[in-house]
């Protein structure tokens, strides 16, 4: 735990030191309101009506931001030579893995919890709750650091940054692909499909709209999981070649 503690104050003092970082993160906050006003300020619509279209799009802009993050992670230290320093020094694979994911997701937060001041602003000019709020952030905060582990391992994978953000986006997007794909099959491997859905199913239809289910943060949990022990097998492997 003490390397991973090394490892995660050193990432997360880099992303805030970083200029790049903050004008990041302004550009998906200036994203994220563009894409409001483009989809849901045109009409009639119920505040929560509104709410839910602002969480749709800003879902796509935070997942965007979080492929950004991630795939530097690895593949940034692979070229620069930063990695064999970690490789030859006694910290373990989980360590490196873990300390890099959970700076990269508490930067993550801090982007998601900037962006509330928009379904804040929404809140006072109609009727929404904060619980309605809150529990869209999470849900933000869920899809968002499961793309950020779908993009560590694509950078444990990759030698280079560009092949990391394109096997980061086919996964995410091919994962975010199988709501619709389940709409073309018979069960039951539509209802398997729809179940390992990334996007619509576990985010849009539940925190997207204000509501919360426990199979969603299992499924988030579970898949998150499953990239970041698949990123330290791989950085195991790549030790040894």
């Amino acid at each position: 735990m003490a390397a991973t503690s090394v490892i995660y104050r050193r990432e997360l003092g880099a992303y805030i030191r970083s200029p790049w970082n903050w004008a990041f993160v302004a550009g998906t906050l200036l994203i994220s309101g563009i894409l409001l006003w483009a989809f849901a300020m045109k009409g009639e619509l119920l505040s929560a009506q509104v709410l839910e279209r602002f969480f749709l799009t800003t879902s796509l802009v935070v997942g965007v931001t979080a492929g950004v993050l991630s795939f530097r992670l690895i593949a940034e230290d692979r070229q620069s030579g930063a990695l064999v320093l970690l490789n030859t020094s006694p910290v373990r694979e989980t360590s490196i893995v873990l300390g890099k994911y959970l700076a990269a997701l508490t930067f993550l937060a801090l982007t998601v919890a900037l962006t509330a001041y928009i379904p804040l602003l929404i809140k006072l000019a109609g009727k929404v709750t904060i619980t309605q709020i809150v529990v869209g952030c999470i849900g933000l905060l869920l899809f968002s650091g499961t793309v950020l582990a779908i993009g560590l391992f694509a950078s444990a994978l990759s030698p280079n940054q560009v092949i990391a953000a394109v096997i980061t986006a086919v996964i995410a997007i091919g994962m975010g692909q199988f709501y619709q794909l389940a709409g073309a099959l018979e069960d039951p491997l539509r209802g398997v499909f729809m179940d390992l859905d990334l996007w619509m199913v576990h985010f849009q239809q539940g925190a997207g709209r204000g509501v919360i289910h426990l199979k969603d943060v299992v499924y988030y949990g579970a898949v998150t999981y499953f990239f970041l022990l698949l990123a330290v097998k791989t950085l195991e492997a790549k030790r040894w070649q």
